[in-house]
């Protein structure tokens, strides 16, 4: 396997990127930022790409941030401005994350912890090992959630759970994230590769602009009044009923065949 921080390939219409320092447990690094980024970028920038995959290699998806990395400075130079490293690498990879023009699942494969726990749940889809674990870190090293982690948990499991996870910083598995709401599905360890690959060759078949739209008008409606939020509603629905996935989706329903969706 290549030393590069970042593996990039394709199948088909699926892009697959992998954060590849398994030694490290894939933590982040400012070499792994310098390529997740625009990886994720030409993933978005490249039409016949319809669905990304992210998972990590060896026994861990992501670590979250290496704290021995030059990035976090150099101890004997004063304490390191975190926050700098968070408006650098972390609010850009969030924001990419969260206006991704397809769908993208997260293969869970291990361990996910502080920002690499976040990242993952910034997925639309979140299929984890079962031998996989959650961990919001940050609270052991006097820190708060990041890379959108304060935004996100709220959202996904409530405020009670969403404190309960971040204060005591505790280990949660596979199996406890999906009953409680935080991740998509659980599967055996084993076939979670192949379970990612097909979930994205399904979503690499539907109308995938209609799928980023509903991440969008989903997320902004937890911030509307019931009235904005038919606003933004019937808005998107008058941007998508001029598209050709609609007219599409609709002759294919009246013929009774297979419809083709190729809008982006």
């Amino acid at each position: 396997m290549s030393d590069a921080p970042i593996l990039v390939s394709t199948q088909g219409p699926t892009r697959v990127i992998t954060l590849n320092r398994p030694a490290a447990l894939n933590s982040f690094t400012a070499a792994m930022h310098a390529q997740l980024l625009p990886a994720l970028d030409a993933a978005a920038a490249d039409p016949t790409v319809r669905a990304v995959v992210v998972t990590g290699a060896g026994r861990g998806f992501c670590a979250g941030q290496d704290l021995n990395d030059a990035d976090m400075g150099n101890a004997a130079d004063g304490p390191p401005d975190v926050g700098a490293v968070i408006e650098r690498h972390y609010r850009p990879l969030a924001l990419r994350m969260h206006s991704m023009p397809v769908p993208v699942i997260a293969a869970i494969n291990g361990v996910a912890a502080g920002a690499g726990a976040n990242f993952a749940l910034l997925a639309d889809f979140v299929l984890a090992a079962r031998g996989a674990s959650f961990i919001q870190a940050f609270s052991k090293i006097g820190l708060v959630p990041d890379c959108g982690g304060t935004w996100l948990l709220p959202r996904l499991v409530g405020r009670a759970r969403a404190l309960g996870l971040a204060m005591s910083g505790d280990k949660l598995p596979a199996e406890e994230a999906e009953r409680i709401g935080l991740i998509w599905r659980c599967v055996d360890d084993a076939v979670l590769m192949n379970e990612a690959h097909a979930l994205a060759a399904r979503l690499a078949a539907m109308p995938v602009h209609a799928i980023a739209q509903t991440r969008r008008v989903i997320d902004a409606s937890g911030d509307l009044s019931l009235p904005d939020a038919l606003t933004l509603e019937a808005d998107t629905q008058r941007e998508l009923g001029r598209r050709h996935d609609f007219a599409e989706g609709v002759a294919a329903f009246l013929a009774k065949r297979a419809p083709s969706f190729t809008d982006r």
